[in-house]
């Protein structure tokens, strides 16, 4: 865990699978096949006996339960995972299927079945142009992506339509991971300087929205920046904009 890892290679568990022991876990050789329950994330996917790498970068791990895996990578062009929250552009209407920009290869679909409340009769006012947050339920590299604005019980829980006043600006995946961990110190700092909306999709599109335009294109700017900037430094820029 923290290694660099290539696309091709084959990580194997140990023959004992102990949650107590310390170290690594995977390895980049032989070895049996994995016992207990792990959970295998982004730039992994199970082959065999193992976890085959499809990304280049580091390998991560988090624990609890049988543990999460995944690759942290730098990659530029965003590739539909299943389960992702993402910020979709609509571009056309085919029927009663949207079709949405998602900054990846193809676009997503999304019917119009797929938000809380719709019905046949009573269809959600969605026009070209207009700003879904939603999360895919089909993502594979066989199929074309799907996404719905509704959880497992049909509930919107924040998904849906975003208001057309705001800002739509688009930063690195690897900010968006950073911005959307737990107990951010960003989104804490920021939180302390003006009152906001702010939306984060795993595509790399952030929308946001300030009482002002002023304070709406600050906001911008320093999560723009923030991403080459130490902790130091956002908060002495953070402290001046407070100072005005």
């Amino acid at each position: 865990v923290g290694q660099v890892v290539l696309p091709g290679d084959l990580l194997l568990l140990p023959a004992h699978y102990d949650e107590d022991a310390e170290g690594e876990r995977l390895r980049l050789s032989a070895g049996t096949a994995p016992q207990g329950r792990l959970l295998c994330g982004p730039g992994l996917r199970r082959s065999g006996a193992g976890l085959l790498v499809t990304k280049c970068g580091l390998l991560r791990h988090r624990p609890g339960g049988g543990g999460a895996y995944w690759v942290d990578s730098q990659q530029k062009r965003y590739v539909p995972v299943k389960g992702d929250h993402v910020i979709g552009i609509v571009t056309a209407k085919a029927g009663d299927v949207f079709r949405l920009d998602v900054g990846g290869s193809e676009p997503a679909s999304l019917s119009y079945l797929a938000f809380e409340g719709a019905t046949k009769r009573n269809r959600p006012n969605v026009q070209v142009g207009d700003l879904i947050y939603g999360q895919f339920v089909v993502a594979n590299k066989d199929m074309e992506p799907e996404m719905v604005c509704i959880d497992s019980s049909g509930k919107s829980s924040g998904m849906g339509i975003i208001g057309q006043d705001g800002f739509l600006f688009k930063v690195s995946l690897g900010l968006i991971r950073k911005l959307l961990a737990p107990k951010c110190e960003i989104i804490q700092e920021l939180s302390q300087l003006y009152p906001f909306e702010l939306v984060l999709g795993m595509n790399g599109r952030i929308w946001v929205k300030a009482k002002t335009v002023q304070q709406t294109l600050i906001i911008v700017n320093i999560l723009e920046a923030c991403e080459y900037m130490t902790a130091e430094q956002r908060k002495q820029a953070l402290a001046k904009l407070s100072g005005n």
